[in-house]
């Protein structure tokens, strides 16, 4: 009886009665409309992360590209010497989602993104945008074109840089499509085999990317903004295979039969030495005609399996190489990648011989937009940042590595750890770029009169203002370096095809993954690895309590480090980063940021400058210097974070656990209600605190004092619910 109380009196809370809504607590709507970043304001990152100009030197012999460095770190060619942190701002607009905007709109959306401190825009599904509506092959809209030309000059104006797909929809640009976005046909995997699809591959993105843009007066693929061609998204073989499997469809496409066949007649001089590998063949198989089967399950370990994980990686690796010969060929002379995501043991090998190396990871995976879609709701450190770490281990040392796509998915209530987990282990990891996915990552203003505007949504996190608030602090942690880079780097071995198995999605085993807790992680091969503490084959043979005892013995890790895996506890080298697994808690403490993501009944945490006392419900809490040299000891002003949970109006649960959707409800936006009680090492001649609204707008004081810097921080407001507050210090002293 109380749990159906509990949850009515949510339905109420959301506007809507159901037996299924979401459990009782107060939701407390957004009132702000406009959501543009007030120039100045506690929130403009501009002036702390200015860009940098990019093609205004002309004449001046200075290359302003994105280059990679010789021990694989990205940098900008006019200043090698400091490793380039490139935080992205994903832009993959459809018409749901409004579509690209006009010159106007296009002037102000880039400048809000230097605002909000983005340095380098992904542009994904080009080809779906150009080809709305489109009758015949390859009719690019004009309109859309022109405003794509528009944007990629008002981003460059901003200094901000473009990664860009070559190709992103399984649609392509032929004509006569009615839905672009949703996969449908094989051009993904044909273009490795087919020469017709690849032709097709190669005329788009010859005609995006050699096409002079009027506005900058240079094509795209000359112009030094662009950083990075990803030539396919998402379209290696085995994943592809996936996205198109069907209940009664074989897994693996025809078109694979011949070649395949081909292939092992290659590798085995008769039907009696592939059976006898095998372990046998089917009736009517003979390699000598050509009649040898595909897998038929590809969740079933086989030796078939594993002979078809080697033809893959050799169909990819020749593919790859075939596609950025093509873009060289254009004229194209920066960095390149492919194969963005599936983090298996076979995808891997494909990937060693790129420029960089590009990953899409989530957590809480969402089914989807209609009724009935589902995730898990489950916590990010209750499996140990489980996402960040299969990312981390599909990386290649000494290669660049780019998170092309990651979010921690609405509507999973634990979404406030994402805020923390990935700019915190990105900059421990090292990696180059990180790029939360979204239609966009800001919106202008709420409100907008498009499908996917009316209501938050996943992959959608422009709404969101607990997504926002983590891209807040990511600026910070990442861009701005508030978080260490680890000393620490321990490889996992590769061998090359002798480390394929008979399982077709094997990957590295999570038990090892965990080392990136503590450090780098990333692939490298075998025989350069010598006498290095490392991560060996066969991978059955580690122990990772082992390595965690080499670490210390060789004060690699220093002594006084608390990790214990047993216990679910991993500290970074650095000292920085402190995840409970078991207690759901991450904590970080750096010279110039410090935060905590927790469930309420893991307080209270003292870390060296905030203290948490307690909460009302789970969340996150962060303080951020906002001085120049950015010090939590001797600054004055400080940017405090405050995430909880956010939800729609009239937002709707199958089930008591909010697994299953019902309906997604509407606008406005609603912040869950919650406080937390923080100290400061800090005190002050005077001390406030101030809301900041969604726009930067700086609110009356909402609580002040003298002496020890004290308080309870809420987000219920006279203004309204925020995640942003500012604490200014007067005379203060530690």
């Amino acid at each position: 009886m109380k749990r159906l109380i509990s949850a009515m009196m949510a339905g109420l809370a959301l506007g809507a009665v159901s037996p299924c809504a979401i459990a009782a607590e107060t939701w407390l709507p957004v009132r702000e409309i406009s959501l543009e970043i007030r120039p100045g304001s506690p929130l403009d990152f501009s002036g702390m992360l200015p860009n940098r100009p990019i093609g205004v030197r002309a004449g001046s012999g200075a290359d302003q590209r994105v280059i990679a460095r010789q021990d694989g770190r990205l940098a900008f060619a006019d200043s090698p010497g400091e490793p380039a942190r490139l935080f992205c701002a994903s832009l993959a607009w459809s018409p749901a989602s409004g579509g690209f905007p006009d010159r106007a709109g296009a002037d102000r959306y880039a400048r809000q993104l230097a605002l909000h401190g983005y340095n380098i825009a992904r542009l994904t599904f080009l080809d779906a945008s150009l080809m709305i509506g489109r009758a015949r092959d390859f009719d690019f809209d004009p309109e859309t074109l022109d405003r794509i030309h528009y944007l990629l000059a008002a981003l460059k104006r901003n200094g901000i840089y473009w990664m860009i797909d070559g190709m992103t929809s399984w649609h392509g640009a032929y004509g006569g499509r009615d839905e672009r976005w949703d996969p449908g046909g094989n051009l993904k995997l044909a273009l490795h085999l087919d020469e017709a699809a690849f032709a097709h591959w190669k005329q788009i993105t010859e005609k995006i990317l050699t096409r002079v843009n009027p506005y900058t007066g240079i094509a795209p693929i000359h112009d030094e903004a662009l950083a990075l061609v990803i030539l396919v998204n998402e379209n290696s073989l085995e994943f592809e295979s996936v996205v198109h499997d069907r209940p009664g469809k074989a897994p693996y496409e025809a078109m694979f039969a011949a070649p395949f066949n081909a292939w092992l007649a290659r590798r085995y001089p008769s039907s009696q030495a592939l059976a006898k590998a095998w372990g046998g063949l089917g009736w009517g198989e003979k390699l000598e005609n050509g009649t040898i089967r595909l897998p038929t399950d590809r969740y079933v370990p086989s030796p078939r399996l594993r002979d078809l994980q080697a033809f893959f990686t050799e169909i990819e690796t020749a593919s790859a190489a075939k596609m950025s010969e093509t873009l060289r060929g254009f004229g194209y002379k920066g960095l390149i990648s492919t194969y963005n995501n599936w983090p298996t043991v076979q995808a891997a090998l494909s990937r060693r011989g790129l420029d960089v190396v590009t990953m899409n990871t989530y957590h809480d995976w969402a089914s989807g937009y209609a009724p009935g879609s589902k995730l898990l709701q489950q916590s990010s450190l209750g499996d140990a940042a489980n996402s960040m770490r299969m990312a981390a281990a599909a990386r290649w040392l000494g290669k660049p590595f780019v998170i092309s796509e990651y979010d921690h998915l609405f509507w999973n209530r634990y979404r406030y750890e994402g805020g923390l987990v990935f700019p915190a282990y990105a900059a421990l990891q090292g990696w180059d770029a990180l790029c939360r996915h979204a239609h966009g990552p800001i919106a202008l203003s709420y409100g907008e009169p498009y499908p996917h505007k009316r209501a938050m949504l996943p992959y959608a996190i422009a709404l969101d203002p607990v997504a926002r608030a983590g891209e807040t602090l990511t600026a910070l942690l990442y861009r701005r370096g508030d978080v260490s880079t680890s000393r620490l780097t321990i490889p996992f071995a590769v061998r090359g095809e002798a480390d394929l198995g008979a399982n077709m999605q094997a990957r590295e085993p999570e038990q090892l993954t965990e080392l990136a807790l503590l450090g780098r992680i990333g692939l490298q091969e075998a025989d350069r690895i010598g006498d290095q503490i490392a991560v060996t084959q066969p991978r059955d043979a580690n122990r990772p309590e082992a390595i965690v005892e080499k670490l210390r013995a060789s004060r690699m890790l220093p002594a006084d480090n608390e990790t214990k895996l047993a216990a679910g506890l991993f500290q970074s080298d650095t000292g920085e980063i402190l995840l409970n697994r078991r207690d759901k808690q991450l904590r970080l403490t750096t010279p110039a940021s410090e935060a905590v993501a927790f469930a309420a009944a893991s307080l209270p945490a003292s870390l060296k400058t905030l203290s948490v006392d307690g909460a009302q419900g789970d969340g996150l809490i962060a303080i951020s210097s906002l001085d120049k040299p950015a010090s939590l000891v001797k600054g004055s002003r400080f940017l405090l974070i405050f995430a909880t949970d956010a939800r729609n109006t009239g937002m709707i649960f199958r089930d008591r656990e909010q697994k299953v959707i019902e309906d997604f409800g509407r606008l406005p936006v609603l912040i869950r209600k919650g406080h937390v009680d923080i100290r400061l090492a800090r005190t002050a001649r005077q001390w406030q605190l101030s809301p900041i609204g969604l726009d930067g707008s700086v609110k009356p004081p909402a609580v002040s004092g003298t002496g020890p810097v004290a308080f309870r921080l809420s987000n219920d407001l006279p203004s309204g619910p925020t995640t942003y507050f500012l604490l200014e210090l007067k005379d203060g002293g530690s």
